[in-house]
This record gives C-alpha cells, sequence and structure tokens, in this order.
C-alpha cells in the first residue's frame, strides 16, 4: 500500500499537522499514565482501521512500559480481566466516543458517569481531547492510505518538537 499524498509535503497541510501535533503533544503533560493514552490510541486505531496509528501506538506502548498482553487484549477489552476499572471506564468512553455514529445517544450516561467515578476533570478532559484528535488523526491516516509497519517510537514527539 502506498500513501495517495504526503500531507507534509504541502504547504497548508503541513502547516495545520504542525499544529495538530503540537496540540496533540500538549496531553502529554496530563496526569493520565503515557501507557493508558497509548492503548486508547490503539483502541481507536483499531476500530478505525488505521494501519499506522496501530503500528504506532502498539510500538508506543510497549515503549512506555505496557506488556505485550495488555497490548493485544486491548481489542477485546470487554472479555477481559487484565484491565482495571478505572482502564475499562476510560476504554468505555473512547469506544463511545469513537463509534458516535453507531448508537443514538453517541456516549452514554451510564459511561460518562463511570469515567467520572475514576477521573477528575482535568483527565476526563484530557481523555474527550485525546479521544477526538486520535480520531481525527486515524480518519487522516485512512483517507490517505498511510500504512503502518515502519513507525519508530518517539516520531510524533519528533514532528511536535519541530
Amino acid at each position: 500500500m502506498e500513501p495517495r499524498i504526503d500531507l507534509f509535503a504541502s504547504p497548508t497541510p503541513a502547516r495545520a499537522l504542525k499544529r495538530f501535533a503540537n496540540a496533540a503533544m500538549a496531553l502529554e503533560q496530563s496526569t493520565l499514565p503515557k501507557t493508558l493514552r497509548e492503548l486508547l490510541q490503539l483502541r481507536v486505531g483499531q476500530i478505525n482501521g488505521c494501519g499506522l496509528c496501530v503500528d504506532a501506538h502498539t510500538k508506543e506502548a510497549a515503549a512506555a512500559g505496557e506488556t505485550p498482553v495488555r497490548i493485544s487484549l486491548v481489542a477485546v477489552w470487554g472479555e477481559s480481566t487484565v484491565f482495571t476499572a478505572a482502564e475499562r471506564a476510560a476504554l468505555a468512553l473512547t469506544e463511545e466516543g469513537t463509534r458516535l455514529g453507531d448508537a443514538r445517544h453517541g456516549v452514554s450516561d451510564e459511561t460518562w458517569a463511570a469515567a467520572r467515578e475514576y477521573y477528575d476533570d482535568d483527565q476526563l478532559g484530557t481523555l474527550v481531547c485525546l479521544i477526538a484528535m486520535i480520531n481525527a488523526a486515524t480518519r487522516m491516516n485512512v483517507m490517505v492510505h498511510n500504512p503502518g509497519g515502519s513507525y519508530q517510537p518517539g516520531t510524533f514527539a519528533a514532528v511536535g518538537s519541530e
């Protein structure tokens, strides 16, 4: 699979993507563990069929210290026992926030209440921003056919710091 276009090669999308990367870097300062952030982004990549995002967030999660078992089981988190109640609440929020078109309610009150039980306002806000931003990234990558397989951990951080 070859990319349809290199968005960084055109001035306007390159500027927009640079700002997008810098906004995403702000989320790195959250008190949410990096491993959790990576697992959530991995799950969105899986749902949206983004090879690049699955590749990147699998590798970033591993580099952050996440275990291979938990990385593998994030695809079936609802049917596994390796995630805490707080992580399950975040994964449910991620699923519903990604699958907005699949349900009339968007994110249910029950899912929001479960997340609220474990996360403070800053963390919930971070979750909302993270879920929205990774959904935007997956959609861009899928539209232009950016393939997975060659991502190196730390690449996203480098884009945000250029």
